[in-house]
């Protein structure tokens, strides 16, 4: 049966625009039988990409795993070419497949849709009135920000008007809507919770091609329902961002542990106190150098003498804390840190310290990626594995993971990450799903791997899952990744039922973000 849609149909252009298009980007690939012809008789067809060049481009990610080619790239001009794009495949006989593409920073194929239409959300990032910074007596100041923007940019933008965003992810050269479909997090979210709990509003383009305004107040089911909502009801084009004065330097402290009971005492105590303003940590093996791609911190000098104790231990926690400061502060920040780090059980003698601006600490990954790609290893696979532990759980995890996998099987090559958030930051009405107990700890196992071995750094995830269901650790994924719908139903747990309800109401022809594989199988 043909696919037909609901539009008028213009077939007497048809040939004018295929002629236009190859024109333009030369020659196409056989047509997808997966879109409607009449697709070319839309305002947007001239910037709808069919060639093998603007499909290989977006059949990839980071993670460098996972390959699904679609049939065409919208490179959008404007918000409305989205909400054209998205009318029609709803208004289609068999409405075809769209997704948002940011940096395709995802590691699983999760931006992706096989058959169907990407969208380069990164084509609109080409009007400097993207980002606005705005005030407000009921709100105070806030950014209203396109979802296609890079934080980086958000953060110098802001810095014009000395202010900043107060919840960050590690990496900056990611997109607003990206961040906010999953949760956005770093060490700061134990004090202003992740990124999507410091959103006021956002402009969302439903399943429907409806575009909505909501908020806590306005459309309020769309507003929860998006934040940390995987992409699957929505793609936001506009999120109004919570701003507060910006400090212009940071104090920045790594301590170093070979007890772990005693370095997450020190990490829940830090998060439990006034005055920090960024706490996490990481474990180093004596297989791996002190320092890595997301920050270069430790001198030559000091990579030595972490060396020694390395040999010694085989595996050290490293407690990283900052403290931001101005002008106003700065001849008192020094008495006020050095307070907070008083009765801490780090190894004597091994505490670093650093004094930064704010840019180059927020924006302290950027260096290591530059690094990597010079060297041409940034562009490698990432079977990478986040997840969400509950306090309960992590010295079990930390015996069971940290040391009698990672450690002993010295497989990984990469950064690994622990460190304490807050649940009550969190805002249970929204999508994103974390165990159920006031402190959870962020882990991420930061692989990297060659062509010919990620699939071993891929086992072993899995023996870390397995293991955690055998050692009964409530675990969730963050950027969750899994293949069965049985798999969805336990991640979501209470929340699935209405997490399908929002999906039949703003996405019932599971147009949206089908990389996920929640609702959708090729």
């Amino acid at each position: 049966m043909p696919v037909t849609c609901s539009f008028p149909e213009h077939f007497i252009v048809l040939f004018i625009v295929i002629s236009h298009l190859i024109t333009v980007i030369g020659k196409l690939n056989p047509w997808p039988k997966s879109l409607p012809h009449e697709i070319l008789s839309l305002d947007i067809a001239t910037r709808l990409r069919f060639d093998h060049d603007a499909t290989r481009m977006a059949s990839s990610d980071f993670g460098n795993l996972v390959q699904l080619v679609p049939a065409a790239v919208l490179r959008p001009s404007s918000v409305t070419d989205i909400l054209d794009l998205i009318s029609f495949s709803y208004n289609c006989s068999a409405p075809f497949s769209i997704a948002a593409r940011g940096r395709g920073h995802s590691v699983r194929g999760q931006a992706m849709a096989h058959n169907g239409v990407v969208v380069d959300m990164t084509s609109l990032n080409t009007d400097n009135d993207r980002i606005r910074v705005s005030w407000s007596s009921s709100l105070g100041f806030y950014a209203d920000v396109g979802g296609e923007q890079l934080w980086i940019d958000v953060l110098l933008t802001t810095l014009e008007h000395g202010l900043a965003p107060v919840s960050w992810t590690d990496y900056l050269y990611l997109t607003v809507g990206g961040t906010l479909s999953n949760a956005g997090i770093s060490g700061q979210s134990f004090r202003h919770g992740p990124q999507i709990s410091n959103v006021h509003e956002m402009d969302v383009i439903t399943g429907k091609g409806e575009l909505l305004t909501c908020s806590k107040h306005i459309n309020s089911e769309l507003f929860y329902a998006v934040l940390g909502g995987l992409g699957q009801f929505g793609i936001i084009t506009r999120a109004r961002i919570v701003l507060d004065k910006a400090p212009k330097r940071v104090k920045w402290v790594r301590m170093l542990y070979h007890d772990f009971s005693a370095f997450t005492r020190d990490q829940e105590h830090l998060i439990s106190v006034d005055g920090m303003d960024y706490v996490e940590g990481s474990l180093t093996t004596n297989h791996s150098p002190p320092n890595n791609w997301r920050s270069s911190f430790f001198s030559l000098h000091d990579q030595s003498k972490i060396s020694s104790i390395l040999n010694k231990h085989g595996i050290i926690y490293c407690l990283e804390a900052v403290k931001y400061y101005d002008d106003d502060t700065i001849l008192t920040v020094d008495e006020e840190l050095q307070a907070l780090l008083e009765g801490l059980s780090f190894i004597p003698g091994f505490i670093f310290n650093k004094d930064a601006s704010l840019v180059d600490f927020i924006n302290r990954v950027r260096s290591g990626e530059l690094s990597l790609q010079s060297k041409g290893l940034w562009d490698v696979p990432h079977p990478w594995l986040n997840l969400f532990v509950p306090k309960s759980g992590i010295m079990d995890f930390n015996a069971g993971v940290f040391i009698d996998i990672i450690h002993k099987r010295n497989k990984t090559s990469g950064p690994t990450l622990v460190y304490p958030t807050n649940q009550n930051k969190w805002d249970d009405r929204m999508s994103a799903v974390t165990p159920a107990e006031d402190t959870i700890y962020a882990v991420g196992l930061l692989h990297s791997g060659g062509l010919d071995d990620w699939e071993a750094l891929d086992d072993q995830n899995k023996e870390i899952l397995e293991f955690c269901d055998k050692a009964g650790i409530e675990a969730k994924q963050y950027l969750p990744h899994y293949r069965t719908k049985e798999e969805w139903i336990h991640h979501f747990g209470e929340k699935w039922s209405h997490f399908q309800e929002m999906k039949a109401k703003f996405d019932p022809k599971f147009i949206l973000s089908p990389g996920q594989r929640i609702f959708y199988k090729d």
